[in-house]
């Protein structure tokens, strides 16, 4: 059915598949004991009836319709084309496939969740859509040896070109893989993915995750999380990532720096508000493997808020210092200003003076003690050693 030109007739003739940009004459034939005259008959796809300049009374029995340079068909089950009689009757119908022969797949990519099993997608290649119904299988071997084997678990609607392995995976030897697509208009094949399943490994999120204040302090907040399971029962590292946004706000701030540790402070954040906070996986080191894994999602949001700034709240002000007093104060916040920039995100650096003295400063401004009555003690940074 691939040719230019298809000459079918109704009564006699399978449901035909085209290809785009074909032509199809199709003839309606009567019984005799029917009594109707061809003239009378008319033609309608997908229900919409078709113009007269299309038709030709072959006989008094016979009604031909011609289509020219056909589309692709608008529904995989195919487009309805009806004879009628005058009064609507059907007298006979076919449905047409017209589309086109797959391209070659393209973008195949797998991930592997905790090396137990292999998901695989892929788009169709071209054009993309071909009209008609395609059948795309995953294949896969062992690069070296083996038998070839088909993926069976095949998802379908958005997700339909994607492929599921769940088991009876080897963890030490690359594997082959390749999608196949085929129609009733031609074949093609992708090319080969060659790949480790240890180098596509991702994880379930972290588990357990919380969000704390630290004591008073208004600026941060501590997050904590338990490492997935699967860390343990497959022996590879993690590192993980952070990020939290407003309460009132779409845009998250991203912390890079958490390392494989399980818990981080967030510094600089604003008083008084609402933090959403998750975390993800991203699996490393794997067995000696020396890619980076793949990231989990996202953890489910845990939520907490900072301390409020009662000063801030109440209106109240601070009573003029004196010029000494005021040196200091200028003094202590340049440097600890300089402190609280470098503490934040997930630094190791030790910040449990300046924990101390903001705690200390805080109270201090409710009850409004001059600021001059403080005896500041200095430290080393990354170190709780005073100087």
């Amino acid at each position: 059915f691939a040719s230019t030109n298809i000459y079918i007739n109704l009564h006699l003739l399978h449901d035909p598949v085209l290809r785009i940009g074909s032509s199809l004459t199709a003839s309606c034939t009567l019984s005799p004991e029917l009594g109707l005259h061809a003239g009378t008959l008319y033609w309608t796809l997908n229900g919409m009836s078709l113009p007269g300049s299309t038709y030709s009374v072959v006989s008094p029995d016979t009604l031909s319709v011609t289509l020219r340079n056909l589309s692709g068909s608008r529904q995989q089950s195919g487009d309805n084309l009806v004879c009628h009689a005058a009064d609507g009757h059907v007298l006979a119908g076919s449905c047409l496939y017209v589309g086109r022969p797959p391209e070659k797949p393209v973008n195949l990519t797998c991930l592997s969740h905790n090396t137990k099993d292999l998901s695989c997608k892929w788009s169709p290649g071209g054009r993309g859509e071909t009209h008609v119904r395609t059948k795309y299988t995953l294949k896969y071997k062992l690069r070296w040896y083996g038998q070839e084997k088909e993926c069976e678990i095949y998802s379908a609607g958005k997700q339909r070109y994607s492929c599921y392995i769940p088991r009876n995976l080897a963890l030490f030897t690359p594997y082959e893989i390749w999608v196949e697509a085929a129609n009733q208009l031609g074949a093609a094949t992708s090319d080969i993915t060659t790949l480790d399943i240890l180098d596509v490994v991702t994880t379930d999120p972290p588990a357990n995750v919380q969000v704390s204040r630290v004591g008073d302090l208004e600026d941060q907040l501590t997050v904590r999380w338990a490492s997935p399971p699967e860390l343990k029962d497959i022996l590879f590292q993690a590192k993980y990532q952070i990020r939290y946004r407003l309460e009132d706000s779409t845009e998250w701030k991203v912390v890079d720096d958490v390392g494989n540790q399980t818990s981080c402070r967030l510094a600089g954040l604003r008083p008084g508000i609402v933090y959403f906070v998750q975390v993800r996986c991203n699996p490393v080191g794997i067995y000696g493997s020396r890619k980076p894994g793949i990231w989990s999602d996202w953890s489910h949001p845990a939520a907490a808020s900072t301390p409020s700034n009662e000063r801030l709240q109440s209106g109240s002000c601070d009573p003029k210092p004196g010029e000494q007093n005021s040196t200091l104060r200028r003094e202590l916040k340049q440097f600890f200003g300089w402190v609280r920039k470098h503490a934040s995100g997930c630094s190791g650096m030790s910040i449990k003076l300046y924990d101390q003295w903001r705690v200390w400063l805080q109270k201090s401004h409710r009850t409004r003690n001059q600021v001059g009555k403080f005896q500041p003690v200095y430290f080393m940074i990354g170190s709780n050693v005073p100087f």
